[in-house]
């Protein structure tokens, strides 16, 4: 899957280029899916929320960002400021959309190819805790194209993704 990073959200933006340079996610799986849903992965979800992140992001909420179907958020508990773990990133797959989670939950970036792979992965068959039966390993890394680059091998953007 492929996905372009919302300037509009530059910490969050900055923090997942730094932890996918590092390689964080690399042993790591998908550890939450639900299909209709989202896929998440990074660490799992614990009862005392995302006590072994790496840190916390203050919030970055912009209306125009909102949970479509594809887009990239990171994932937080249930703290009143609404502080993102930088652990853990989900994938919305819902095909309508999520719009209760918008002003809730960091979206930071849309998928624009391998829509069908989530799809693929959302399928898949899990336990009582959403967990899929056999582990989906995370290989995350960071290419940088512009969006002229990106026009030039043929995919299309609207204004909506600058």
């Amino acid at each position: 899957m492929l996905f372009w990073m919302y300037d509009k959200t530059p910490n969050h933006k900055a923090s997942f280029i730094k932890l996918a340079n590092a390689n964080y996610w690399d042993t790591l799986t998908f550890n939450r899916v639900i299909k209709n849903f989202v896929i998440q992965g990074g660490c799992p979800d614990r009862p005392a929320g995302f006590s072994d992140s790496p840190y916390l992001l203050k919030p970055e909420f912009n209306d125009s960002i909102k949970h479509v179907y594809g887009a990239v958020g990171i994932g937080r508990d249930g703290n009143a400021e609404k502080l993102s773990a930088g652990c853990q990133f989900y994938i919305v797959q819902n095909k309508e959309g999520l719009p209760r989670l918008d002003g809730d939950y960091m979206i930071f970036g849309q998928i624009f190819k391998g829509l069908d792979v989530l799809d693929e992965i959302a399928a898949v068959k899990t336990d009582s805790l959403d967990t899929p039966l056999t582990p989906i390993k995370l290989d995350v890394n960071i290419i940088e194209l512009s969006q002229k680059e990106l026009k030039k091998l043929g995919y299309k953007f609207d204004n909506s993704l600058e």
